[in-house]
């Protein structure tokens, strides 16, 4: 009686719950990772959208509130301009109006009235009374001028006496006057010559960098990191690193860094540009982004920088959260799947346990009888069936594996005796000197139909032919043998290539039930004088080298060997120098094919044979085979390949 599960110890067959449950669970995880993942990206580019919008605002507030200071430090020197005009007061008056301008305008740090030369006094080359804040407190009164300081070459002179209008000035260092980093804005003020309107100076008005430093410091909202400046070159006029005020600009950093973005930033600043653009971490110490906008008073550029982390704050908490949630209910749903799986993978644990005996070759083990119509039950008859015909099949394989090795030993033995028919002793004829002869056979199989021979005949002469069976395997091999036989006898009878191809060719046509045939290229070479007879039963025409040129030996072709009696072979007849080749080869060399289809053709046999002219025919042969390797690279040999390789040396040889 079959046995049943009842009563069986039941043993947990690891990682099967969680091989069922693995899919579902991965499936789960992509569906929540692709929702979770385009829910982040969505949110994220729409809080991008929405932080881009808010930054413009913040920054065109802060661009606007240091253009409000800025206006309002333009307004009194182009009030003073005005009185000036066609003027020249006492410089008591001027030193005073000078006073009130300061005094009404604390975020003006210096002011002058500078004269063109000679312009205020004939006799003086410089007139520019200045007044500036003190550093101890105060108003400090001046003059500019001197050998050492000629302010009407400096630009906030030059540049609105050549402009004809107001004009800020690059930020610099007032080594002379106010002594500190600043800015000036110039205000031209003119007088009348001879009915003509005519510069006389300029009115100043100058801030310092420090000041205005501090003010895009506190104008600058909380949820940006910080504002910086940079000048009409690019040069950082204000930047929370002291560093860099006025030593780097934005190119200068972006060259160090190699950052081309920056450099693109750079030029967009400068040009009056403003966008809202991503920062490489070591810009801000992290991700962060940047917007910038035009300071239309100074021709400046502010950049507001926004980390990263300001910006994403939510949606980085939303994702935690999502990801915690998710990762819950992750857990959960795979307690529940293994759990579930479990109880339904029970039977087969006991159908595992007999499968490992059925694998340790224990045929006879009794598979459980489920008594349910399920797949376990449709498992366990199988399991049986499975039994079954295992020992069928392990009979029957022990059966076929004995004859297929008796096979490939007889193979084996065949190769070897086919290959014992051919001639494998090189060189053949040690005492003779007037010729070199070398062939190479290599089978597409364990045994081929290719075949090769050389022997001497009477009277100075050496018989030579290279065959091809057709056909492959065992009876082509045997074809091979039957012809190489009949082969020599009919060479030794007749004494001529043409006379032993009819011989021959007789010989194959009788009893030939399987109408198998054979292609042979044959020669006889008269050693003293180098003349050679070549005839061809339907073979590859012979190739000859001479004076370095290789080309085909024009042979009649003639008709296959064994196919029709009483066929004639026609003969081509030339004379040999010392170092002529003659070769003789197989279609399996110009018909290999590579793993493209291409043919290795004739003409690569021609280029290959002509680049080794010089060379023994053991090098000859071993440069062919090579070249036919190295085309077919990894595509199969598809037919046999042999190659005869004769080089005549003359009477003494070499």
């Amino acid at each position: 009686m079959s046995p049943s599960f009842r009563g069986l110890e039941i043993r947990p067959l690891r990682g099967l719950a969680w091989r069922f449950s693995f899919p579902v669970l991965t499936a789960a995880a992509c569906i929540f990772l692709f929702a979770f993942g385009y829910s982040y990206f969505y949110i994220r580019s729409l809080i991008l959208n929405d932080a881009g919008r808010d930054a413009e605002s913040v920054t065109m507030a802060t661009v606007s509130r240091v253009e409000v200071i800025l206006k309002g430090v333009e307004r009194p020197p182009a009030f003073l301009a005005r009185r000036l005009e066609g003027t020249k007061p006492p410089l008591r008056e001027i030193q005073r109006q000078i006073i009130d301008l300061l005094q009404t305008n604390p975020e003006i740090f210096g002011s002058a009235v500078a004269y063109e030369p000679y312009g205020y006094d004939e006799k003086s080359l410089y007139f520019a009374p200045y007044v500036c804040r003190s550093p101890y407190g105060g108003l400090a009164p001046t003059f500019l001028g001197g050998d050492d300081y000629r302010y009407f070459y400096l630009d906030w002179y030059q540049i609105p006496r050549e402009l004809g209008r107001p004009a800020w000035s690059e930020p610099y260092l007032d080594e002379g006057g106010g002594n500190i980093l600043m800015a000036t804005y110039s205000v031209p003020f003119y007088t009348w010559r001879e009915g003509e309107r005519a510069f006389l100076g300029v009115v100043t008005a100058d801030i310092s960098l420090q000041w205005l430093t501090q003010a895009v410091r506190d104008l600058t909202p909380s949820q940006a990191g910080f504002s910086f400046l940079v000048s009409r070159n690019g040069v950082f006029v204000a930047h929370p690193r002291e560093e860099y005020v006025m030593r780097q600009s934005i190119f200068s950093i972006a060259e160090e860094h190699g950052d081309g973005d920056l450099r693109r930033i750079g030029r967009e600043m400068i040009a009056g540009g403003k966008g809202f653009v991503e920062l490489k971490d070591y810009f801000a110490g992290e991700r962060a982004w940047l917007y910038y906008a035009p300071l239309p008073s100074l021709g400046w550029s502010v950049g507001v920088v926004f980390p990263a982390h300001k910006l994403f704050a939510g949606v980085r908490k939303l994702a935690a959260v999502t990801l915690f949630l998710g990762g819950a209910g992750f857990v959960a749903l795979l307690l529940v799947i293994i759990s579930v799986t479990r109880g339904v993978t029970q039977p087969l644990v006991c159908l595992a346990g007999k499968a490992r005996e059925l694998a340790g070759g224990n045929l006879d083990t009794e598979v459980p009888v489920v008594s349910s119509r399920d797949e376990v039950a449709d498992l366990a008859r199988s399991f049986r069936d499975m039994r079954d015909s295992l020992k069928v099949y392990i009979r029957d394989l022990t059966r076929t594996t004995a004859a297929k090795e008796r096979i490939e030993s007889e193979l084996k033995i065949a190769r070897s005796i086919q290959m014992s028919f051919l001639p494998r002793r090189f060189p053949p004829f040690p005492e003779r000197r007037e010729f070199r002869v070398f062939a190479v056979v290599e089978p597409a199989r364990e045994v081929g139909g290719d075949l090769y021979d050389f022997f001497l005949l009477e009277g100075g002469r050496l018989f030579f032919a290279v065959g091809d069976v057709s056909g492959k395997g065992m009876p082509a091999a045997l074809f091979m043998a039957v012809t190489k036989t009949l082969l020599k006898d009919a060479a030794s009878r007749c004494g001529t290539p043409e006379g032993a191809l009819g011989n021959l060719n007789d010989r194959l046509c009788e009893d030939n039930e399987a109408t198998m045939f054979v292609t042979i290229g044959c020669g006889v070479l008269a050693y003293e004088t180098g003349e050679m007879t070549l005839a061809s039963g339907g073979h590859n025409p012979p190739v000859v080298v001479a004076g370095g040129r290789a080309s085909f030996v024009d042979n009649p072709p003639g008709i296959l060997l064994g196919v029709q009696p009483g066929a004639a072979y026609g003969t081509a007849r030339l004379r040999l120098r010392p170092g002529d080749l003659v070769i003789l080869y197989s279609d399996g060399v110009t018909e290999a094919m590579n793993e493209q289809g291409e043919m290795f053709s004739e003409e690569r046999l021609l280029a290959t044979v002509a680049a080794r002219a010089g060379g023994t025919p053991e090098e000859v042969a071993g440069a062919v085979l090579a070249a036919v390797r190295g085309f077919a690279g990894g595509a199969p040999q598809s037919d046999d390949i042999t190659i005869l390789v004769l080089r005549y040396d003359g009477p003494g040889g070499p």
